[in-house]
């Protein structure tokens, strides 16, 4: 990472810290720095995209979550250009990594009407596609929380239309229940 302000380049230092006090704190200071645009954005930019293929698990996790958060910081569009790679780890070996995925691709969908297409399309293709997995009624419901979390950002009638058509596909009546009320009080 080069170029970054001071305070930023420390963060990420403490990041990637053994203290794990400090490398959490400095997780939570640089998701709430990136809830608005940043102007290092691409400083880092390449670095995390590489870093989506790390050997480590938590290693690609981070430069997900952060990525998706960057995209809101990308007037290049270059989150177009990376969704497949970041998207293909929702489908990651280690489910946690899959998790922070799914719990932060939606983000993604507040930097415009094509990156939300883009986040709509995958978490479709997640949902429909994760049938057999052993965790697949918490892969479904991550998919509707992070639904609901788009559109209380952009108040998106699409994505809403799509998490209703997603919970109303479902066979399973006790899940297909516990989806409704998950969306109705995400929504709230």
């Amino acid at each position: 990472m080069t170029r970054l302000p001071e305070k930023i380049q420390h963060l990420f230092d403490a990041r990637a810290s053994d203290d794990r006090t400090e490398a959490y704190d400095a997780l939570v200071t640089l998701f709430a720095i990136t809830e608005a645009p940043v102007p290092w954005a691409y400083d880092v930019w390449d670095e995390f995209v590489e870093q989506l293929d790390h050997r480590d698990g938590p290693v690609r996790a981070f430069a997900a979550q952060l990525l998706a958060r960057l995209a809101l910081s990308d007037p290049e569009e270059r989150i177009l250009r990376d969704f497949p790679r970041l998207q293909a780890l929702l489908y990651d070996e280690r489910t946690v990594t899959a998790r922070h995925t799914l719990q932060s691709i939606w983000r993604v969908g507040l930097a415009g009407d094509a990156q939300r297409e883009r986040v709509m399309q995958a978490l479709k293709t997640r949902f429909e596609d994760c049938t057999d997995l052993k965790h697949a009624s918490m892969v479904r419901y991550d998919i509707i929380i992070a639904l609901a979390a788009l559109v209380q950002a952009t108040e998106s009638a699409p994505v809403q239309e799509l998490a209703e058509s997603l919970i109303a596909s479902v066979d399973d009546p006790g899940l297909t229940k516990k989806l409704r009320a998950a969306w109705r009080k995400a929504l709230r």
